[in-house]
């Protein structure tokens, strides 16, 4: 019996690097959440949208 191929050995190598890409991506994103809160709660102090005739 054969067994069928799935994948070459390059997209093999090609779908690791997106895997491991994804997960720098998803981590470096973790860690940014508390700065990204921190700033939509000034902003937010700011004025938000309504804040744009005063703060060009």
């Amino acid at each position: 019996m054969q067994r069928k191929r799935t994948g070459t050995a390059a997209q093999r190598v090609l779908t690791a690097e997106v895997a491991v890409v994804g997960g720098l991506v998803l981590a470096l994103f973790v860690t940014e959440i508390p700065s990204m809160m921190r700033e939509m709660k000034i902003w937010r102090i700011a004025g938000g949208l309504r804040a744009r005739h005063r703060y060009p």
